[in-house]
């Protein structure tokens, strides 16, 4: 797995161009000026060619990965560093809520491998925490239940 360079200038939590890029779409400017319509048009034929089960997986992919480098388990030696578990354990609630939501809409090809991630994320989770919840009471558990 392959995480940002956390060296890099990041921008602080909501400090970003709220702009969202999605596949056969170049990433410009969304806000429509004079000329541009047939653009905004096209990219969103582009989006409107993704299939649902794409996008969400997609989005879970985001979310885990996220929840890994909180986790500690980015690559590099400064992974300890670029964790905290505090927002490790939002992330792996959502992650979890979102599955569970989406699982009956994608089929089980897709939502186990989403399930088995979740499920190394809650692990890594508890092995990280100095105090571990107790069971179901980790992250994402009310969604999932007790994870062992």
């Amino acid at each position: 797995m392959t995480f940002p360079d956390p060296n890099s200038s990041t921008p602080a939590p909501h400090d970003h161009d709220d702009r969202h890029v999605f596949p056969g779409s170049d990433g410009a400017d969304d806000a429509a000026g004079p000329g541009e319509s047939d653009h905004v048009q096209q990219q969103m034929r582009d989006i409107a060619e993704v299939p649902a089960v794409e996008v969400i997986t997609t989005a879970a992919v985001h979310l885990m990965s996220a929840a890994a480098v909180k986790c500690g388990l980015a690559d590099g030696p400064d992974a300890a560093e670029l964790t905290d578990l505090d927002e490790a354990r939002k992330l792996i609630t959502a992650l979890a809520g979102f599955v569970t939501a989406a699982a009956p809409e994608i089929g089980s090809q897709h939502a186990g491998p989403l399930r088995d991630g979740l499920r190394s994320l809650q692990l890594a989770f508890r092995e990280a925490s100095a105090i571990p919840d107790k069971p179901g009471q980790g992250p994402g558990e009310k969604f999932t239940g007790p994870v062992n």
